[in-house]
């Protein structure tokens, strides 16, 4: 298998030839050289190269770790994939005359081939520590975060000092004399995942949104080869993962820089898995490569104040700041429905020069997010992106909406040969699913509450979400999948039991599996549940509980140690908090009440005056209309809250149809006049009409007829409910043909008296419509190196809790655009994972049942004192988990 891999001395060979055939594209030169004394080569490539390093720039480094082979074999192979398609393809030509590619295949040539030749898992360089150890982990060697150690003997020692190694000095000072470069790919093996840099304070960044689009534009483009689906995960809270990674070196530069994590072994099957590992990732690099000279000074600046102005359950209003050096520009307006997902010409929903953009035709109670950057209108050079804007949208009138997270001790693993152990992993940092050879079989188990949800709540929509945060333990290609299943509660007497959990039946698995190569690391997975499943979301109500299991592979092929995915579950020393809680979102309609309502008034409107009591329509001897008159009066419906109407609908039966020789159609309408008279009505304008036209010849063959108000008529006939006024409906004759003496009259009276008609069927539920008032007195402050948020909650039945979210850029608007923090019915909250010294926004929000939320009270929170922020060293929560934390 080694045998086809190229040796370094190969990628010399190859790169000295490719620099003599391609002088002017290609530049070859030593930045450097090893411990053993092999050159550290640097290759730049760029339409007349000898002007590259004018030009914004992609620094691309491969191998730094000597066992992960990928690095070098994609780079060989991307440099020969630029040569055979210039001039010939246009992405290619034009990539290479904007932008310049520095590329170091090998950055670690000693290591590379000690792995190649004599310890495959070899993963340092090979520098001699004086103690009978050789190597130093030169991704931990690089200047930000670096720690000091004395273990030489671990695989992660990173060094004496920091830049003690040559191989880091070398492309430390490269990476100094050349401003020029804009974005940083560091090339690593294993995990289909991009990492890409952090500042190490846990809160969003000005580059953030930047960094993910890159890596999900990146993860697109692998996709369409493969349709292999990679991760994005910058790390969270409140762990420090890594310490002096170039990937952090180079973003505290300015540089837009991610480590990507490329397959699912270090030196895999040449043939088939780094053979597809290489092609799937030559159109991301290209693209990457193309993206540049965004993030360059000749690119327009970032657009500026992005945010939501206002939200309806079926638009946002999106505002930004023009300023006068934007005149050149336009603004491309991208929306998704998850976080994480790629901006292309697949997701573009807006070209405009002007700052506001109205997004409609949106889903009632769905997140949606937006992305904006501007665009120059001569060269198409676009800007790094605004800061992404997160909103959900408000339910319709008669949807409610609960977002349920388990307890923590309805929450966990159970492990086949964790019996023991099973108990304490609920509530506690992780769920593992899957198998390896430790824990044996493990599934997930979540018990949700069911309770809270009212037991005529009837399903509309239902979406359950799982945050995977690590999948180093799934290492087999295209090996198992991992999928949801709904269990009968009344099954299981002990959700910890591995046998209960494991010999359960499925009522019934969630959508698709998951299959090992979709696996993503750092990216919600959603499953949205189907009709079938809906049903049993309903079932499961009467019972108050809401049993899933999430199960993964059962077994391993021979030689193989593990098939293991993790999940956040919000709970424990390493879990995330709050927003990293698996959840089940649901939007349901209530069981509407229904009342009849009898016509209190009908009367008959003609030219010569009004008859009470009698309903007629039609034409009379002279050709004039004659107008019906009905009028309704609701009662109050509720005494203790708001009710929306739901349906409605007016019953009609015509009891003789008289000299109609010519067809007529008879409309309903309402009018906002309770003062009727023939002219008024004659002359007025119907202000909603109902349902549709009926023709008299229908009235012959189904003389009772039904007209079904509308959604704007039904909004109507709620405003004269909540004003006390009557409802008042004209019925309407309207012919093609002049008409004499054809009548049609209602019936107001059934044969044996006991029933009124015209009636009014209203279909309502009892549900708030305005939303609370805004929490008072919002304030801040330090309380031991954390920030203290406390308000005053509204006094009010109605009342149910209080939401609060953090936002780095603008004041949150919604209380889903930025980080949520705390939900509940305290008047205080903690920001525990926020980093003090940086200035950002807080708004809290109060809540109904429904939820409808308030208005925001909003502050700014910034302190002139520097607080220490300490961060928890990383510890494992398993054996397979340590092993990669500590490379081994």
């Amino acid at each position: 298998m080694k045998k086809r891999y190229l040796s370094y001395q190969d990628t010399i060979d190859f790169l000295t030839e490719a620099m003599a055939k391609y002088p002017d594209l290609i530049r070859l030169q030593n930045i450097g050289d090893t411990h053993e004394g092999r050159p550290i080569m640097m290759v730049t490539i760029s339409q007349d190269v000898a002007y590259a390093d004018l030009k914004p720039a992609l620094l691309y480094t491969g191998t730094i770790h000597a066992r992960e082979w990928i690095g070098i074999e994609l780079a060989v192979n991307f440099i020969q994939y630029l040569l055979d398609n210039y001039p010939s393809n246009p992405e290619v030509v034009e990539a290479l005359t904007r932008n310049t590619l520095y590329i170091v295949p090998c950055l670690n040539p000693d290591g590379f081939e000690y792995s190649r030749n004599h310890f495959s898992f070899w993963r340092k360089n090979r520098r001699d520590n004086g103690d009978g150890t050789f190597g130093v982990d030169l991704n931990r060697n690089f200047g930000i975060n670096f720690r000091q150690s004395t273990n030489t003997q671990s695989n992660i020692y990173g060094g004496p000092a920091a830049f003690s190694e040559p191989e880091t000095q070398a492309i430390k000072q490269f990476v100094e004399l050349h401003n020029n470069i804009k974005i940083a790919l560091d090339y690593h093996s294993q995990g289909n995942v991009f990492f890409p840099a952090h500042k190490f304070n846990h809160e969003a960044e000005i580059e953030g949104t930047d960094l993910n689009i890159l890596c999900a534009n990146m993860a697109k483009e692998i996709h369409k080869v493969t349709r292999r689906q990679y991760g994005i995960h910058r790390g969270k809270p409140p762990a420090n993962l890594i310490h002096g990674s170039g990937r952090e070196y180079y973003y505290d530069r300015g540089i837009l820089s991610t480590v990507v994590e490329v397959g699912s072994r270090n030196i895999p099957d040449y043939l088939i898995n780094m053979s597809q590992s290489v092609d799937e990732n030559i159109p991301a690099l290209l693209y990457a490569l193309g993206t540049a000279i965004n993030y360059s000074d000749l690119a327009p600046k970032r657009p500026e104040n992005f945010t939501v102005r206002d939200i309806s359950a079926n638009h946002a209003e999106l505002v930004w700041d023009h300023n006068p050096e934007d005149d050149g520009c336009y603004y491309q307006v991208y929306r998704n429905e998850a976080p994480k997902d790629p901006c292309t010409r697949d997701n573009l929903i807006a070209i405009t020069s002007q700052s506001e953009y109205t997004d409609k035709q949106l889903k009632s109670g769905h997140r949606y997010y937006y992305n904006l950057r501007k665009v120059n209108r001569v060269n198409r050079v676009k800007s790094p992106f605004a800061p992404e804007v997160k909103i959900k949208t408000n339910l319709e009138k008669d949807e409610f909406s609960f977002t349920l997270f388990p307890m923590p001790e309805k929450i966990g693993y159970t492990g086949e040969f964790l019996a023991t152990q099973n108990a304490e992993h609920f509530g506690n940092n992780s769920l593992f699913i899957g198998v390896n050879k430790t824990k044996g079989i493990c599934y997930g188990v979540i018990d949700y509450d069911m309770s809270r949800i009212p037991t005529d709540a009837q399903i509309k929509d239902a979406a359950f979400s799982l945050y995977p945060m690590n999948r180093v333990g799934a290492k087999i290609e295209n090996y198992g999948e991992w999928s949801v299943s709904i269990l009968d509660p009344d099954d299981i007497s002990d959700i910890t039991d591995f046998e209960q959990i494991h010999n359960a039946v499925a009522l019934q698995t969630l959508g698709d599996a998951i299959d090992s190569d979709q696996l993503t690391q750092g990216i919600w997975k959603n499953w949205r549940f189907s009709a079938l499943e809906k049903q049993l979301i309903q079932d499961q109500l009467e019972k108050g509980r809401l049993l899933l299991r999430l199960q993964g592979p059962d077994n391993l092929p021979q030689g193989h140690d593990s098939q293991m995915m993790q999940f956040d579950i919000g709970y424990g020393r390493f879990g995330g908090g709050i927003h990293y809680r698996p959840n089940l979102d649901l939007i349901y309609h209530r069981r509407p009440n229904a009342l009849t309502c009898n016509a209190t008034v009908c009367h008959t409107v003609s030219h010569i005056g009004v008859t009470q009591g009698e309903l007629q329509s039609g034409f009379d001897a002279d050709g004039q209309r004659i107008f019906g008159h009905v009028e309704f009066m609701l009662p109050q419906l509720s005494e203790r809250t708001d009710i929306v109407i739901t349906d409605a609908y007016f019953v009609l039966e015509s009891e003789a149809t008289n000299g109609i020789s010519q067809p007529i159609r008879f409309t309903v309408g309402m009018v906002d006049n309770d003062k009727l008279n023939y002219n008024s009505i004659k002359c007025s304008e119907l202000i909603e009409f109902l349902g549709y036209e009926v023709s008299s010849h229908e009235l012959v063959k189904t003389p009772k007829q039904t007209f079904m108000f509308d959604s704007s008529a039904r909004q109507h006939l709620e405003d004269l409910h909540d004003s006390g006024k009557p409802i008042n409906l004209i019925i309407r004759a309207t012919s093609a043909s002049r008409q004499q003496d054809a009548i049609v009259q209602w019936k107001t009276l059934s044969a044996d008296e006991t029933t009124v008609y015209p009636q009014l069927v209203v279909e309502y539920i009892e549900r708030h419509k305005q939303p609370m008032d805004s929490p008072e007195n919002f304030q801040a402050s330090l309380e031991d190196g954390l920030v203290k948020l406390t308000w005053d909650n509204p006094e009010s039945k109605d009342w149910v809790g209080t939401y609060v979210v953090r936002n780095s850029f603008h004041p949150p608007r919604s209380p889903f655009d930025g980080v949520k923090l705390y939900a509940g019915k305290d008047g205080y909250t903690l920001d525990r994972f926020g980093n003090t010294n940086i200035p950002k926004y807080y708004s809290v929000f109060s809540y109904d049942n429904v939820p409808n939320y308030s208005v925001p009270a909003t502050l700014k929170f910034s302190t002139d004192e520097v607080t220490p922020v300490i961060y928890d060293e990383f510890e494992a929560q398993d054996e397979m988990e340590l092993r990669y934390r500590e490379g081994d």
